[in-house]
C-alpha cells in the first residue's frame, strides 16, 4: 500500500493521527475553544471556576472596593512624578511627555485616599469578625491600597483581575488563592455583586464609574438586595456628579439619593457599614 507515493508505514501513520487537531481532546484544543462559536462556553467556564473556588472556601460574604488604578501611594507617585520629569528633561519637546507629566503631578493631592483604602482595608481585616473578606480589581492604585490593608491586618483578600490591552496584572497583596483573572467585564462584574455586602468606592474613571452605576441600577431594581454602597470623598463625588440635577430632571427620584452614602476617612465607612449589620 501507498501514502503519498511512499510506502504505508502503520506507526508513522498511527504518530501523525495523534498529532492531529482533529483528535486532541476538546477541552485541550485551545484552538477550537477561542472560537467565535463558543464564546456562550467561555463565559459559563468563566463564571464557575471563581465560583467553584469561593464556595469550596466557604467564602459568602465579601466588602467591595473600587476606585481608580492611577492613585498610588505617595512614594510610589513621587518616584513616578521624579521618574516622568527626568523623561520629559531628555526629550522635552515631547508633548506626551509633558502631558503625561502634569498628569501624575495633579494626582499627588489624590494619595490621600490611597491611605484612606489601605486604612478601610486593615479595619475590615481587624474588626470585621471574619465576616467580610475585601474584594477588588487585583490590580494597582486603590485596589492594592485595600489589598494592602486586608493583607497588613492579617487577612486573606480577593483579586479579581481583567486581561487589558496593556496588561496590568495582580498587586503583590492579593492572596494567591484568591487571585483570578478574567477576560469578559460581564462575568467579572456578576462575581463583584454576588457575595457584596457591601461597597465603597474611591475616587475614579470611567471603569469606576461604570462599576458604581450598575451597582446602584441592581439596588433600584431590586436585582441586587438593600446594602451599604460608600462614596468616599464627598467633594470629588459632588464635583464630578450633580447628583441633585439626577433628581431634579425626574429621571431617578429624590428617594434614589438614600442608596448611597458619602465618607470621608475609612473608620466613617466603617460605621456605616457595621451600623447597617449591627456590629458590636
Amino acid at each position: 500500500m501507498q501514502d503519498n507515493g511512499k510506502p504505508f508505514n502503520r506507526q508513522e501513520r498511527i504518530q501523525i493521527l495523534r498529532k492531529s487537531k482533529p483528535y486532541r481532546k476538546a477541552y485541550q484544543d485551545f484552538e477550537f475553544l477561542n472560537r467565535d462559536e463558543l464564546r456562550p462556553l467561555r463565559l459559563q467556564l468563566e463564571l464557575m471556576k471563581p465560583e467553584f473556588i469561593l464556595k469550596e472556601s466557604n467564602i459568602t460574604s465579601t466588602i467591595v472596593c473600587f476606585g481608580s488604578a492611577r492613585i498610588w501611594s505617595k512614594e510610589d507617585a513621587l518616584a513616578r512624578i521624579a521618574a516622568v520629569s527626568k523623561a520629559c528633561r531628555l526629550d522635552p519637546k515631547n508633548p506626551q511627555l509633558c502631558n503625561k507629566l502634569a498628569s501624575v503631578k495633579r494626582l499627588l493631592k489624590m494619595c490621600k485616599f490611597y491611605e484612606i483604602g489601605r486604612e478601610f482595608g486593615r479595619i475590615v481585616a481587624q474588626e470585621g469578625q471574619g465576616r467580610f473578606l475585601i474584594v477588588t480589581g487585583g490590580g494597582p492604585g486603590i485596589m492594592e491600597a485595600a489589598n494592602r490593608g486586608a493583607y497588613e491586618g492579617g487577612a486573606k483578600s480577593i483579586g479579581l483581575n481583567i486581561t487589558l490591552p496593556m496588561e496590568q496584572g495582580p498587586n503583590p497583596y492579593v492572596s494567591p488563592e484568591f487571585a483570578f483573572r478574567f477576560h469578559y467585564f460581564a462575568i467579572r462584574k456578576m462575581h463583584f455583586m454576588m457575595r457584596a455586602k457591601a461597597l465603597v468606592v474611591y475616587p475614579g474613571g470611567f471603569g469606576t464609574f461604570d462599576e458604581l452605576f450598575e451597582a446602584l441600577t441592581l439596588v433600584q431594581t431590586g436585582k441586587k438586595h438593600h446594602f451599604p454602597v460608600i462614596l468616599v470623598g464627598r467633594k470629588y463625588w459632588t464635583d464630578i456628579i450633580n447628583w441633585d440635577a439626577i433628581a431634579r430632571y425626574g429621571v431617578i427620584s429624590k428617594e434614589d439619593l438614600k442608596l448611597f452614602h458619602f465618607a470621608e476617612t475609612a473608620r466613617e465607612a466603617w460605621k456605616v457599614i457595621s451600623d447597617f449589620y449591627k456590629l458590636v
